[in-house]
């Protein structure tokens, strides 16, 4: 992949209601080159409409994959991977770093009614993740936009090392500390 490709990485981190969503633009060959933040409700359904409004506020044309840590932020605010590819006319990667049998049950455990077959209803329209080996580490990998190759080949070129790709580990950092600014009331 070209040097000068670049992703735009999503991630948060959550103290109390609100989730801190952070965006980090990253070029292939590392360079950070611009930051976005967004807000969604722990526990809400707004991560989809979060995401999709950070991409427009950043406002970049030069990005070219958007990578999401997971799909479902801040406490079970499952993000509409579907919704943010048409939406944003970019493809998504969605990428997990454990491995499980997915998240049905556990919001059987946690939701009902509404609640529950509303994040139903959009955690069944993702496709299966498909488990990638990355720098001798393994990750989960979800698509849509993109075919599967395409996908495996982003995620390997933004990870120069370990099994995070360089967008979502600078966008987790930032995340992070935003929402520590954010709690110790210096934001």
């Amino acid at each position: 992949m070209k040097a000068g490709v670049r992703a735009l990485g999503i991630a948060e981190s959550f103290v109390d209601e609100r989730s801190t969503l952070a965006g980090a633009v990253v070029r292939a060959s590392r360079v950070v080159d611009g930051f976005v933040f967004g807000t969604c409700t722990v526990g809400g359904t707004d991560a989809t409409d979060a995401i999709v409004d950070m991409v427009e506020r950043i406002d970049r044309e030069d990005v070219r994959y958007l990578l999401v840590a997971g799909i479902a932020p801040a406490w079970f605010n499952v993000v509409d991977l579907r919704r943010v590819h048409e939406a944003t006319g970019r493809p998504v990667i969605s990428v997990t770093f454990e491995e499980s049998d997915g998240l049905e049950s556990t919001l059987r455990e946690e939701f009902s009614g509404e609640a529950l077959e509303g994040r139903l209803a959009t955690y069944r329209t993702h496709p299966e993740r498909v488990r990638l080996s990355v720098n001798d580490e393994t990750v989960y990998v979800r698509q849509v936009g993109c075919g599967g190759a395409e996908a495996r080949e982003v995620v390997r070129s933004f990870t120069p090392e370990g099994g995070r790709p360089e967008p979502l580990r600078v966008a987790r950092l930032a995340a992070r500390a935003a929402d520590g600014a954010f709690v110790s009331g210096k934001r």
